[in-house]
């Protein structure tokens, strides 16, 4: 699949087969997020793989979100700013961000390209999921990424996105016109 291909399939899924991915793909999805460029190539994401039944319910729980409970594997998408903050002050908090949504967006291809689904997840309860799992205070939990294969009686298909015409601009904020003059997306 050429890679237009694959993020115009990529899809929020949220309905689960049975089948489970072998551990070693967990794996190698998450060695394709960890691919995305990194402010300084610093090891600021951290990676949470958990399969274990018990703990999924939990965090499906903490999460509101019933369908999580059918996934065989989740993995979280930790992060530590320390560092970051320490060699870029101020902005090292925006690039932790960066990098994060780089991480998860990468991670979402590679489930993509693998033929399996998922869902981006960022509503949860912080202190819920931090104390079940004993992950430190300094350490932010970013995302959930649910691994699995999509149940077959579904044909999910990528939402419609929004036109590119009213929020493309050339070489200033609300300047529609590309010199020598042309209306884009008109």
């Amino acid at each position: 699949m050429s890679f237009e291909d694959i993020a115009k399939k990529r899809a929020s899924i949220r309905r689960y087969s049975d089948k489970k991915p072998k551990i070693e793909t967990v794996i190698q999805i998450i060695e394709t997020a960890n691919l995305a460029p990194s402010p300084g190539n610093m090891a600021i994401v951290k990676y949470l793989i958990i399969k274990e039944k018990d703990t999924i319910d939990k965090i499906a729980e903490a999460c509101r979100q019933n369908f999580i409970a059918d996934a065989p594997y989740l993995v979280l998408i930790c992060s530590e700013l320390k560092e970051v903050e320490s060699a870029y002050e101020a902005r090292g908090k925006k690039y932790l961000k960066q990098h994060v949504g780089a991480v998860i967006e990468n991670m979402l291809l590679e489930i993509t390209d693998l033929g399996l689904a998922s869902c981006w997840i960022g509503a949860f309860s912080d202190l819920t999921i931090k104390n079940l799992l004993k992950i430190p205070d300094n350490i932010e939990i970013e995302a959930i990424i649910p691994i699995a294969y999509q149940l077959k009686i579904d044909k999910t298909v990528q939402k419609k996105k929004h036109s590119l015409t009213p929020r493309l601009f050339f070489e200033s904020y609300g300047n529609k016109f590309l010199k020598p003059f042309k209306k884009i997306g008109t």
